[in-house]
């Protein structure tokens, strides 16, 4: 098998995170933060208000799978609750402060954010060979930040993120633009991923190879979905690529 690029998961599978969107905290900061832009909404409010339009957003879509935009939530919220004080800021003040929320509701939830252990020394010997990609479900106004935060900017490229096409992983038209991206065809390339329904069938649909990083100890059991290698810690990516590249 001749490889020329290799499509990675973020989440779970470059970067260890974790983040809780339910916490009362996060809507005390949203809370807050919102005040000073003149919409006054106490904290259970703006909780109750980004879960409630998030899940319109779903509704209102006709996706299998659909993806909320975080950016539109916040539009939404300060849209409908606008003061006086709120129109009087100026047009860059109005159109930014969506992305500053959602933003803001992230850094809020974000409890942990770091690398898995050997990653950025295997991205960077797999990019002097290899063309490699991003499909992430995720929201860009965040996921790119978040790369680079870690260290990994620039080695990627495209980054698809499902947050911008409104449906998540499995869909296949999500592997699919990162193939045109890269101008190559589903048997050139490996996708690296730590879920088995999204990162291994999701791929497998299209006659992707995949590979399975097993970064935690949560069971996943699907019979529609057997990964072609699994790792157990991410130096073991160079180990699997040189195994895939020894096929015939």
């Amino acid at each position: 098998m001749s490889i020329k690029g290799i499509i990675f998961d973020i989440n779970g599978t470059l970067i260890d995170i974790h983040t809780n969107e339910w916490h009362d905290e996060v809507y005390r900061v949203v809370s807050n933060l919102l005040s000073y832009q003149g919409v006054n909404l106490n904290p259970e409010v703006v909780k109750d208000l980004f879960f409630r339009t998030v899940q319109q957003q779903k509704q209102a879509s006709r996706e299998r799978q659909p993806e909320f935009d975080a950016v539109a939530v916040f539009r939404d919220i300060v849209a409908q609750h606008a003061s006086a004080f709120t129109r009087t800021l100026s047009h860059e003040q109005r159109a930014q402060l969506p992305k500053f929320l959602a933003e803001a509701h992230r850094a809020a939830s974000r409890m942990r954010l770091q690398l898995y252990p050997g990653v950025q020394e295997t991205i960077r010997q797999l990019h002097a060979r290899y063309a490699l990609a991003i499909v992430s479900d995720a929201q860009t106004v965040y996921a790119l930040a978040e790369l680079n935060t870690v260290g990994l900017s620039g080695f990627f490229d495209p980054i698809i993120v499902s947050g911008d096409f409104g449906y998540r992983k499995p869909d296949p038209r999500l592997f699919e633009a990162a193939l045109r991206g890269m101008k190559l065809e589903p048997a050139e390339v490996l996708f690296v991923g730590n879920d088995l329904y999204r990162d291994i069938h999701g791929p497998q649909q299209l006659g992707i190879k995949t590979v399975f990083f097993k970064s935690s100890d949560m069971q996943q059991e699907r019979e529609d979905a057997t990964p072609d290698y699994i790792i157990y810690n991410f130096p073991e990516l160079l180990n699997a690529v040189r195994y895939f590249e020894a096929e015939r």
